[in-house]
């Protein structure tokens, strides 16, 4: 096992693309961490970096203290799983499980019992003797991870290793995953653009867009304290609901208005100088909107009307439009990777549904009228040109 420190680590390619930008991260020894992001965010290039196959801009790489910018990757004592396998197809699964430690010169014995071992963690017993080309996809994915597990490096790569697996089969690796961790106890990074696979995964997420690293903490930090709009919206299915509000007077205190109903919020208005007047963007999960039928509008209340209903028992997802031509959703997409600019900019998009998460036992029907209102509680507030969770903020500078 060993600890992980990334200082200040810049990739620039040959046609000036800035593919990761200034990443500081620390990786505890035997911590299992998982980068994600969309596609093109630099999770994948920062793994290769690490693993000495992507050459280094500017920064540091360190592995168990010591600095392994000019250290060739076989001597960086890490074992790397691929995405597209690069399994050796002259050669059986066993072979290509165990051609590591053959070349090691590791006694035979010792190289079965590890080969055994490892077809047994990842179902490949019966698959030994085959070569990749009378294999599926995945059970070629699941060769390259039992090629991982025997060589029992300092560090485990993982590059996006259950892409290629079934629906049923990807459920089943990423229980085997966790528990491979836990008996082996190695350092482990895992990138994926997974969401449900890094939060059931990893101790720790590194959340990335366009190159830069947006929050790095633990899957309940992220879900319920996110940093900024852009992890806020990616983290969570389905996505967090972003509506515009105006801060209003509420007595002594300081409320959001959200078309006309207010939601009182001085939580938060009170601790980072919010004022009457102010335009913010508030943030509220699914499962936090409250609804009722139509009927006698209540303070605090907006009518909507159903849309679409999908039922995933025991829960279901309600999208509703606002009808208050006043409200405007907002797409968290328009903060797409904002927070590494030096200018903000002023969100402009179209409005969208509203998404509720709600027990399957009472839904609404589709087209019926319902009024909805959002826990004041449970919502959060955003700098609606930065992105930036403004609670989040004033939290971290009163540690």
């Amino acid at each position: 096992m060993a600890s992980i420190s990334l200082r200040d680590l810049t990739k620039v390619f040959a046609d000036g693309t800035v593919a990761v930008k200034n990443v500081n991260l620390e990786i505890d020894s035997g911590e299992f961490v998982v980068f994600v992001g969309p596609s093109g965010c630099g999770k994948s290039t920062l793994l290769r970096m690490i693993a000495g196959l992507e050459p280094i801009s500017s920064g540091e790489v360190s592995i168990g203290g010591r600095i392994i910018n000019n250290v060739v990757p076989r001597d960086r004592n890490i074992a790397m799983v691929f995405q597209n396998y690069a399994l050796y197809p002259h050669m059986t699964a066993r072979q290509n499980i165990g051609f590591a430690l053959e070349q090691r010169r590791i006694a035979r014995a010792e190289i079965d019992k590890r080969v055994n071992e490892a077809a047994r963690i990842l179902d490949l017993t019966a698959l030994l003797d085959r070569k990749p080309k009378q294999l599926s996809g995945g059970q070629r994915q699941r060769v390259a991870m039992g090629r991982a597990i025997v060589r029992e490096p300092d560090v485990f790569l993982l590059d996006e290793p259950l892409s290629n697996l079934d629906a049923k089969f990807r459920v089943q690796m990423r229980a085997e995953l966790g528990r491979l961790h836990a008996r082996l106890g190695v350092t482990t990074i895992h990138v994926t653009h997974d969401q449900i696979e890094a939060m059931t995964l990893g101790n720790r997420i590194a959340v990335f867009s366009g190159g830069s690293l947006q929050q790095y903490d633990s899957p309940h930090a992220l879900y319920n304290q996110p940093v900024n709009v852009f992890v806020a919206g990616f983290i969570g299915s389905p996505a967090m609901n972003f509506i515009e509000a105006t801060a209003v007077e509420n007595g002594a205190s300081v409320a959001l208005r959200v078309g006309d109903a207010e939601i009182r919020f001085a939580k938060v208005a009170r601790r980072v100088g919010i004022k009457a007047g102010d335009r913010l963007l508030v943030g509220i999960r699914p499962e936090h909107v409250v609804w009722h039928p139509s009927g006698d509008v209540s303070p605090g209340f907006v009518h909507a009307q159903v849309e679409l209903v999908e039922h995933l028992e025991p829960e279901s997802f309600v999208v509703v439009s606002i009808l208050d031509p006043k409200v405007v959703i907002r797409n968290a997409e328009d903060f797409l990777g904002r927070s590494g600019k030096d200018e903000p900019e002023v969100v402009q998009s179209k409005a969208r549904p509203l998404t509720l998460r709600v027990n399957s036992e009472k839904v609404p029907k589709r087209g019926s009228f319902v009024d909805i209102a959002l826990e004041s509680d449970r919502t959060h507030v955003f700098d609606p040109l930065t992105g930036v969770n403004l609670e989040r903020t004033v939290a971290c500078a009163a540690r």
